[in-house]
């Protein structure tokens, strides 16, 4: 049954979900309502029964107390009630008829329902009937028969439910030291109306059932219906067509926040896969180059005997194109293992101005020998905590690409500060720039500006992305600013090592400048 339920389309099942609780829901109201009326009901006529049996007991015990003769119409010459509490008479005038209006006038204080309908009787105390309020209604039971034998009589009224005749009735019986007292009421209005309740209730919750269900499964289809409209745009987006959107609803509801979140999901997923086809692209250019180089100058050397010179200079033309390979299979098995996890950063604490000097000076005579000239701005005593070798790696990619895209005669300026709580490198050249259409997406792998002369100046097209890589990895952030034919400037901040931060700011001196060509070196 589970399994079948699950197979229903979703609106059904959220309309059987609806008709399951609102069915609930009118059950219990239903028979909240029928129990709330019926107790109130009951409990009104006992009341009312009680507060009439008790006030004629009152009036009675009044009238014994001023010891006026006790008449009755139905027994002339017998005395035994103190008035006839018949309903009054407008063509009588004696005493008799004064005192049965005080006596109604009592009762009907007291009646909150039919007064029409009330039964009195009164008995002496062995039980033989004194007066009956309407002589052609069934006899109630007397007061002896309403308690049990083993049962004093009690002070106050005695509440039961009688059958007499073909009736039920409601009693309420009390004791007075002349007469009992028995005040009932028939069932049958509170009965009718408990069943005009119930057949109410029977035929009215359905109706609102049915009509609750046909409401929640329109709402169902109502609510759904945007995700129809999701489902088919959705299926119209392949590989091909990711530049397509979903389309965003009117109301900014959860069906809205949903749609947001996979237009941004599709985005992500076009940018990824604009990624892997540039990645291939230029992953196949970047190895189809050196392979190409490799069988030309094999099948060249084959095609007739050689000195050895040639083949000596064949051979470090090869090696030289497959020493390129290489780089190219390392930084893509490294950045492979980076994303996947696979690589742990061997975090420690280390002065990081005394990495950055000593790559500066491994440099110099690069510098030198391409005559640039390069200044160092180091702040001394800057520690961090991370990878020594992944962060030298870092500075060596950065200086690398400097001096590269720097012709002769230019500045590479290499500066670290603690900015705003931050280790802050900056590598600054006044080379050929690079332009602005290109500068989102120089950390991509393989992306090259100018690829031709990337691969004359050398280099695999993967130092940026590794660079980016290791710097993220360190809870760091990379960019970069560039004016094509004034030079580019690439910005590496790093968090501060918190033990460290005044330390820092002790030694305020910089390091002496290391310089290419005419300058001395630190």
């Amino acid at each position: 049954m589970r399994h079948h339920f699950r197979r229903l389309p979703l609106r059904w099942r959220l309309t059987l979900w609806y008709a399951l609780l609102v069915t609930i829901a009118l059950a219990a109201f239903g028979g909240a309502l029928y129990s709330t009326v019926s107790a109130s009901l009951y409990k009104n006529l006992d009341a009312s029964l009680s507060r009439v049996a008790t006030s004629l007991d009152y009036i009675i015990k009044q009238k014994q107390q001023l010891r006026r003769p006790l008449r009755s119409p139905r027994r002339r010459g017998t005395i035994l009630l103190p008035f006839d509490i018949s309903p009054r008479d407008t063509s009588r005038t004696d005493t008799t008829a004064e005192e049965s209006d005080i006596v109604w006038m009592a009762i009907y204080e007291h009646i909150l329902l039919n007064a029409r309908t009330f039964i009195i009787q009164i008995a002496d105390t062995s039980g033989t009937l004194l007066w009956h309020s309407t002589p052609a209604r069934d006899t109630l039971p007397m007061f002896a028969e309403l308690i049990r034998d083993d049962q004093l009589p009690p002070p106050y009224p005695v509440l039961k439910t009688v059958t007499a005749g073909d009736e039920h009735y409601r009693v309420a019986a009390i004791r007075s030291p002349a007469v009992d007292i028995t005040v009932g009421y028939p069932l049958t209005e509170i009965e009718q109306t408990l069943a005009e309740l119930f057949f109410a209730l029977k035929v009215g919750l359905p109706l609102v059932l049915v009509v609750a269900v046909l409401g929640g499964y329109w709402l169902a289809r109502y609510s759904l219906r945007q995700v129809e409209v999701l489902t088919r745009a959705a299926q119209e987006i392949t590989a091909h067509h990711l530049s397509k959107r979903l389309p965003m609803p009117p109301v900014n509801d959860e069906i809205a926040q949903l749609t947001a979140t996979l237009n941004e999901m599709i985005a992500r997923l076009e940018q990824s896969f604009k990624q892997i086809q540039q990645f291939t692209s230029d992953a196949s250019h970047e190895l189809r180059t050196p392979l190409a180089i490799l069988i030309g100058e094999l099948e060249l050397m084959l095609r007739r005997p050689h000195t050895v010179e040639e083949y000596q200079a064949a051979l470090a033309s090869a090696l030289e194109e497959v020493m390129r390979l290489s780089k190219v299979v390392e930084g893509l098995l490294e950045l492979s293992r980076a994303e996947s996890g696979q690589v742990a950063m061997e975090t420690e604490l280390f002065n990081i101005s005394e990495l950055v000097e000593q790559v500066c000076q491994d440099f110099a005579l690069l510098a030198e020998e391409q005559q640039i000239s390069l200044r160092c701005d180091i702040q001394p005593f800057i520690q961090v905590i991370g990878d020594r070798h992944r962060l030298q790696q870092v500075v060596i990619n950065l200086l690398d690409n400097a001096l590269k895209y720097t012709p002769s005669g230019g500045t590479v300026q290499v500066t670290l500060r603690i900015e705003q709580q931050r280790v802050h490198l900056s590598v600054r050249d006044t080379g050929i720039g690079i332009p602005a259409e290109d500068l989102p997406y120089i950390f991509n792998r393989f992306y090259r500006v100018d690829k031709a002369r990337s691969r004359k100046v050398g280099g695999t097209g993967l130092g940026l992305a590794i660079a980016r890589w290791i710097v993220e990895a360190h809870s760091g952030t990379i960019s970069v600013e560039s004016i094509e034919g004034k030079g580019t400037t690439f910005h590496v901040q790093l968090p501060l090592s918190p033990p460290q931060e005044t330390l820092a700011y002790h030694h305020p001196q910089s390091l002496p400048e290391v310089h290419g060509e005419s300058s001395q070196h630190a």
